[in-house]
């Protein structure tokens, strides 16, 4: 296994700079723990060291101060070094010394105080935690900006995550499969069996950690035979293990569950919600599971969902299927996390009224107020499923008195299957910036997600996972940005997508800034570039049927699952307008609803979800549409071939694994966007016998 690789953004690459590497090893070389041992504080003793060999090429001092360590002689030392401490979790943290004003107020039991100081001829850094959470992750901030060689004077930071909950859901099966899952098997099963070995399971432990991830799910939404028996007594000791290593990095683990459960495995003869057999079963199961696992997180449920068992069945609702689970955790803290992936799929697509769009919307804002306060809906970024540009979904400030978390797609089942670069962040903090207007102006999406709008307190925002065991992680290098910035991002979604992208570029590639410069670069133009040779204008879908990776615009659009566009001889597009469509846009709150409405305010790069327009309709750019879909796709096939010739020129400037890695992805990717390109041109060419006004070759 490559090392490089394997590291990911955790690199802790040496640092050459003489004079930076003394003055870090000045503030670093002794480091004191004030207070007891516990696993979290472990884990980060451990990742300083080990950040610090690799960095600096020291080993530190280890001073442990506070009851049942050591004592030391005298103080001497106490003040130099880095100073690690928690901070009490009543009291105000009182001053490290007599006339020291460098303590913080009260700290969130996430959060954590950095800062730089010199005084009395010393200098020292003190790493204050809410919490042995909050402690560890300021130590891997510390090492972060050690990483990127910034200077002692900008260590003085106190940070909080914004979302309570930030969480990783894994689609990985027990087979060792991974639904939509684009890098390798998975990293946890192997043929119906866990794994034994773990320490690639604690590496991702640590990576998920170092950018603020709290809570993972580690098996399939769709759950098969063998995960369903996971809520055992059979399956829960390897769970625990499992647990275990994700809980000495601060992460929670939850399961996956199957709704019909009671039926399939409990002999209960219904899964009814209502049915009190059923009831006392899950109650069962639940202090089953948290005999064997005391900070078990709780429940991610899909169902009622493309074909998933659900209580809808028995003909009651989402609000009695969540709230029956939730009576069996809340005894134990546990929550419940419901999906609202839940449409129409067996549509007639000769029947245009039906809209998969409007389902989640009509299907949970009635409910709105009827679930307990330990279940959390989770919902995705748009009301599709994690296309290359859908709208923001109107379920987001439609249901005030319900906890919610917001979904995303770090797999990039629509976006290039990892064998295309395609940088997500700018098209996440679309999504976390878009205002709903639904307490009127600033009501943005990250203020809902965040509970802060409607002062809910669960809440936060979950993604599904691109990780397998490619040495790795992600199949393509560059993906790994997707995950290194969806922590970060929902860690603090006012960071930019460009600050982001430097920070995962210079940890893995190290501070050359030609190197920085490129691959920034590349990152941030990278969405927009696949964008335009896929599909045009928010239509969406246009992808091979199953496994959604390669260009067939008709592929679903005879299909049972609503993915339509509707083109014709004439136009092209889905009219979703009050006025005259299926009456999606009535959804929104205005101002929203009146300009997805209008064609005239209508954005183009949604016009197509919003509206079927005629080929000759004319774009704010000045262009007609069909002249666009050549422009976009001629143009898109180029720029994929430039990122070939930009990652070429940084040869010999990083690492010889990574860069021949990702010039074979790009490689590929050229290719196939020529592909995309003639696909879809020949197709509306064919389609509406409007010539290029360019005489380019279509086919």
């Amino acid at each position: 296994m490559n090392t490089t690789l394997y590291r990911a953004w955790l690199q802790y690459s040496p640092i050459q700079d003489a004079e930076l590497r003394e003055a870090y090893r000045r503030v670093l070389g002794t480091i004191s723990l004030e207070g007891r041992r516990s696993e979290l504080l472990d884990s980060a003793i451990e990742e300083l060291r080990s950040g610090c060999r690799s960095l600096l090429d020291i080993e530190p001092e280890l001073l442990l101060l506070g009851n049942e360590m050591p004592q030391l002689a005298s103080n001497e030392g106490i003040y130099r070094g880095l100073q690690l401490r928690v901070q009490p979790a009543a009291d105000n943290v009182q001053d490290l010394e007599e006339g020291d004003n460098s303590a913080p107020g009260k700290l969130g039991p996430e959060g954590f105080r950095l800062e730089y100081l010199e005084g009395k001829g010393q200098e020292r850094v003190i790493l204050i935690g809410g919490s042995e959470k909050g402690l560890l992750y300021g130590v891997f901030h510390l090492l972060r900006l050690v990483a990127a060689h910034e200077p002692l004077t900008a260590w003085n930071v106190t940070e909080e995550p914004v979302n309570r909950l930030r969480m990783i859901n894994q689609w990985d099966n027990a087979d060792g499969s991974i639904e939509r899952g684009y890098a390798g098997r998975s990293i946890f099963y192997r043929d119906g069996r866990f794994t034994e070995d773990l320490t690639r399971v604690k590496d991702y432990a640590r990576l998920l950690s170092s950018v603020g991830i709290n809570a993972i799910s580690i098996n399939n939404v769709n759950v098969h035979e063998i995960e369903t028996r996971f809520i055992t007594r059979e399956y829960l000791p390897q769970v625990a293990q499992i647990a275990s290593v994700f809980r000495k990095y601060g992460i929670t683990l939850y399961l996956s569950i199957n709704f019909a459960a009671p039926l399939h495995i409990g002999g209960v003869g219904t899964s009814d919600p209502l049915n009190e057999d059923v009831r006392r079963w899950w109650r069962a199961a639940a202090d089953e599971i948290y005999s064997h696992i005391p900070d078990f997180g709780g429940f991610l449920v899909k169902a009622d969902s493309e074909h998933r068992p659900g209580p809808f069945a028995y003909g009651r609702d989402h609000a009695d299927g969540a709230n029956m689970l939730a009576e069996a955790l809340k005894p134990h803290g546990g929550i419940v996390i419901w999906r609202c992936f839940v449409y129409n799929c067996m549509q007639d697509w000769r029947d245009r009224s039906t809209d998969r769009a409007k389902a989640a919307y009509d299907h949970f804002t009635p409910l709105d107020g009827r679930f307990m306060d330990n279940v959390l809906l989770q919902i995705k970024n748009g009301p599709m499923d994690f296309q290359v540009r859908e709208p923001v979904s109107p379920l987001f400030g439609s249901m005030k008195h319900t906890n919610q978390v917001l979904e995303f797609q770090v797999t990039q089942e629509y976006t290039g299957q990892q064998r295309h670069v395609c940088y997500l962040v700018p098209q996440w903090k679309d999504v976390l910036d878009f205002d709903t207007h639904a307490d009127g102006q600033g009501s943005y999406v990250k203020r809902i997600v965040s509970g802060s709008l409607h002062s809910m307190k669960l809440s936060g925002i979950a993604a599904v996972s691109n990780i397998g065991d490619d040495e790795n992680w992600t199949g393509h290098t560059l993906a790994q940005a997707n995950l290194y910035g969806y922590g970060r991002l929902i860690w603090n979604p006012d960071l930019t997508s460009e600050e982001i992208a430097e920070e995962w570029t210079r940890q893995t590639f190290g501070n050359d800034e030609a190197v920085i410069k490129t691959v920034c670069g590349m990152l941030m133009k990278s969405w927009p570039i696949y964008e335009s040779y896929t599909s045009p204008l928010g239509v969406g879908w246009m992808v091979t049927p199953h496994t959604h990776y390669g260009p067939d615009v008709d592929g679903y659009e005879y299909s049972r699952w609503g993915t339509y566009h509707f083109a014709d001889r004439d136009g092209i597009g889905v009219d979703r307008t009050a006025a005259t469509g299926t009456g999606y846009t009535a959804q929104y709150f205005e101002p929203n609803a009146r300009r997805y409405e209008t064609l005239e305010d209508c954005p183009d790069e949604l016009l197509l979800f919003f509206h079927h327009v005629p080929y000759s309709h004319r774009l704010k750019s000045g262009k007609t549409v069909i002249q666009h879909i050549y422009d976009t796709h001629f143009e898109g096939a180029d720029a994929a071939a430039e990122l070939l010739a930009e990652w070429a020129s940084l040869e010999g400037r990083i690492d010889p694994a990574q860069h021949a890695q990702v010039a074979a992805r790009l490689a590929e990717q050229a290719e196939h966007a020529k592909h995309w390109r003639d696909v879809i041109n020949t197709y509306f060419f064919r389609k509406s016998g409007v010539p290029d006004e360019k005489g380019r070759t279509i086919f």
